[in-house]
């Protein structure tokens, strides 16, 4: 028998280290929901990534440089994906008013009727999580996400580190 932490199902209320995987594998979860949903509905399809440049759209994140970094991915690549989106007709890169030098993201319309679709699905998720989880989870969940966490914490790191065997079975 697998162990739980080699399971995809390891239980939420598994030990703090593995909350950010639990919290990655809820996004997955939902972004995976989210894209077949729309898929069904005759939305053409979208990566991940561009899944999560949406969600940063929606969160007011508008200049290249910084959905790059929020994405974890070079200028680069953030150029080539705003081009095919553009050439899709759902995104269009201007010049920022307030800084001649700098670009900003936008949806074109095309653009924002996908959102508002993805929005009207994302609420048929979350009741639909509601319903699994229950009212009180639900809204317990909601809060904690939504409470803000203040700055990341400066914690400490091993600084050395010492391999580990693997064991073959």
């Amino acid at each position: 028998m697998a162990a739980a932490e080699d399971s995809p199902q390891a239980p939420i209320a598994a030990p703090h280290p593995m909350m950010l995987m639990n919290l990655l594998r809820a996004v997955y979860w939902y972004d995976e929901a989210l894209q077949a949903a729309l898929r069904r509905a005759g939305w053409p399809p979208v990566t991940r990534i561009q899944s999560m440049l949406f969600a940063n759209l929606a969160l007011g994140v508008r200049r290249p440089a910084r959905l790059a970094h929020n994405l974890g991915i070079t200028r680069q690549s953030m150029s080539q994906m705003l081009d095919e989106l553009a050439r899709r007709n759902i995104v269009r890169v201007s010049p920022d008013p307030s800084d001649g030098r700098a670009s900003i993201v936008e949806f074109q319309p095309e653009g924002r009727a996908l959102a508002r679709a993805a929005r009207a699905t994302m609420y048929a998720i979350e009741h639909e999580l509601g319903q699994r989880l229950g009212a009180d989870a639900m809204a317990a969940l909601g809060a904690l996400l939504a409470r803000d966490w203040g700055d990341p914490p400066e914690v400490t790191t091993p600084t050395t580190y010492e391999p580990v065997e693997e064991k073959n079975p």
